[in-house]
């Protein structure tokens, strides 16, 4: 069985990408399942997605706790100790990764073991369609591509889960080119070596044997690490508002309009972002009159600011 655990943020796509990945197994040949993982995150929180698929039953449901493949939509996450992507990664492990920089200094730096490999999706999204998009042809692509699906499998999984999206056929073509691009530029790293033959007739399957934790373990605490003022929201963002001061004019309208309360106002109206919880979803730049708001994407080293 290979097992494929897709890390991201709410609003990228990693729910679909699994799907995406789930659809071009069973279209080749494979059972395959796959399922997300959230509760009531919001736009930019970490949330995770799993596909399994073998030649046999799948008897096994829930987390993927030891993946084969690794499959993270933004670099920040690994650093954020509430996605936990590096959890249950061993050297054997193939890892992808959303970013524009180089495999070893992205091993060296985040410490996360495993065969990684990089590509920048959201780079080439921007230059393909000119905006920020969603990744979850393009992830889901890339996680083909690394556990040998073919090309036309891929196509015919984009085509069915964008059309029960209700995307249009132009849209969809659109999303076609940009996963081919993908499909074919990702640098290539060895995903699962074991049986894939699954349960066999006459032979008994193996069961999964729950491991439970102790109670202090699974209860909450407000203490512990992602809660309360320890969990800044900023943390989430990928793309962040920057303010031209000669644009604005005063209006307080992304004060107004801004769900995390991270936009003040100094004593000549004038909007300052508190980028520690400002999660980058954009709406101040949305309900600006006078476009003072632009989009920049979000730098590694902006997080410590």
């Amino acid at each position: 069985m290979i097992r494929v655990r897709f890390h991201g943020r709410g609003g990228q796509g990693a729910k679909t990408a699994s799907r995406i990945l789930g659809t071009a197994a069973f279209k080749e040949g494979f059972t395959a399942q796959d399922s997300p993982i959230y509760g009531a995150e919001r736009r930019g929180a970490p949330v995770a997605a799993f596909t399994r698929f073998t030649r046999g039953p799948i008897l096994e449901r829930g987390l993927i706790a030891s993946p084969d493949l690794v499959v993270v939509a933004d670099e920040t996450l690994l650093s954020d100790p509430a996605a936990r992507v590096c959890e249950g990664v061993t050297d054997a492990t193939a890892v992808f990764v959303n970013t524009m920089r180089a495999p070893d200094a992205l091993r060296k730096e985040s410490g996360c073991p495993g065969r990684v490999t990089t590509l920048d999706l959201t780079g080439l999204v921007l230059a393909k369609l000119g905006k920020v998009g969603v990744l979850s042809v393009v992830l889901g692509a890339v996680a083909a591509r690394l556990v040998g699906f073919s090309a036309e499998s891929l196509r015919a999984a984009v085509a069915e889960e964008l059309g029960s999206l209700g995307l249009s056929p132009s849209v969809i073509e659109q999303d076609h080119a940009l996963a081919a691009e993908c499909f074919q530029t990702v640098p290539v790293v060895p995903v699962g070596e074991g049986d894939m033959g699954g349960a066999q007739p006459g032979r008994p399957a193996s069961l999964w044997t729950p491991v439970y934790e102790p109670p202090t373990k699974g209860t909450a605490r407000i203490a512990a690490c992602a809660n309360a003022p320890q969990r800044k929201t900023g943390d989430w963002r990928v793309f962040r508002p920057v303010l031209e001061p000669e644009k604005c004019n005063g209006c307080a309208l992304c004060f107004v309009y801004c769900p995390e309360a991270a936009i003040t106002l100094t004593a000549n109206d004038r909007p300052v972002i508190d980028y520690d919880h400002c999660k980058g979803c954009m709406l101040c730049v949305e309900e600006c009159p006078t476009k003072a708001l632009k989009i920049e994407r979000e730098a590694t080293t902006a997080k410590s600011e």
